[in-house]
């Protein structure tokens, strides 16, 4: 007979207990996203570069096959694009927020004539891929992927991105002129290199002992970094495709 108030009290008790459980919890995760967004005293990040090497090749060809224009790098596509209906924005956005190209063009005026493609060690998903192509060149812009060592002649991508239609007169001047600062930059390297080993050996005991402290140290935290394409995983990292 004792026994029946002692589970009436239980009974009563034990939702109470439950939702001031619920009410803790809720306090306790407000609580962590509050910390989470709080701006830190000290970031945990360093400075980088925004191009690899590969990339850095195929820009500086660039900036000499486009000396009339401005080579963009890594501009999101929704920087230079705008949906029809306004009220679709914010999932046009969400879609395409994380996509860029490594490198677009534009005039001075700040509109786009084309963008290009790096591709990394593990290539472009054909997904990704597919979808720049497909927005680009429905939006008029010409979409193209490239490699250092497979780069087409300056006629060709200007041809294709600005309409250009050059005279063999012109293409000559342009080929001297994209020689001339070859070769300039080749002999610019040369005199670098000349000063550098001069240098050395003059200092030799201190430049192998900062070779090997600090260069080293800097190489290996560089190639570490070199690998991604941008801070945060951009769409060309996802595994899974767009449906």
């Amino acid at each position: 007979m004792n026994q029946w108030p002692d589970l009436w009290l239980i009974a009563l008790t034990a939702p109470l207990l439950v939702g001031l459980g619920a009410w803790l919890h809720r306090v306790w995760h407000a609580r962590k996203v509050r910390e989470q967004r709080r701006i830190p005293k000290h970031w945990p990040l360093s400075s980088r570069a925004l191009v690899n090497s590969e990339e850095a090749r195929v820009w500086h060809w660039l900036s000499r096959s486009f000396y009339d224009h401005h080579v963009m790098i890594k501009l999101p596509v929704t920087r230079f694009t705008l949906p029809r209906d306004r009220e679709q924005g914010s999932h046009w956005y969400k879609l395409l927020g994380s996509v860029y190209c490594t490198f677009t063009i534009c005039q001075p005026d700040g509109k786009v004539v084309g963008c290009l493609d790096v591709p990394g060690r593990g290539g472009i998903p054909k997904s990704t891929r597919m979808l720049k192509h497909s927005l680009l060149t429905q939006c008029g812009l010409p979409y193209w992927v490239v490699r250092s060592d497979n780069l087409p002649s300056v006629v060709e991508i200007r041809s294709e991105f600005l309409g250009e239609s050059p005279t063999a007169q012109s293409m000559r001047e342009r080929e001297q002129e994209e020689r001339a600062i070859i070769a300039a930059q080749a002999n610019l390297r040369t005199a670098l290199n000349r000063q550098r080993s001069s240098r050395n050996s003059d200092f030799s005991p201190i430049s192998n002992w900062s070779n090997s402290t600090h260069n080293g140290g800097r190489s290996d935290f560089s190639s570490q970094w070199q690998d991604e394409n941008s801070f945060l995983m951009p769409l060309d990292s996802r595994k899974g495709d767009l449906l």
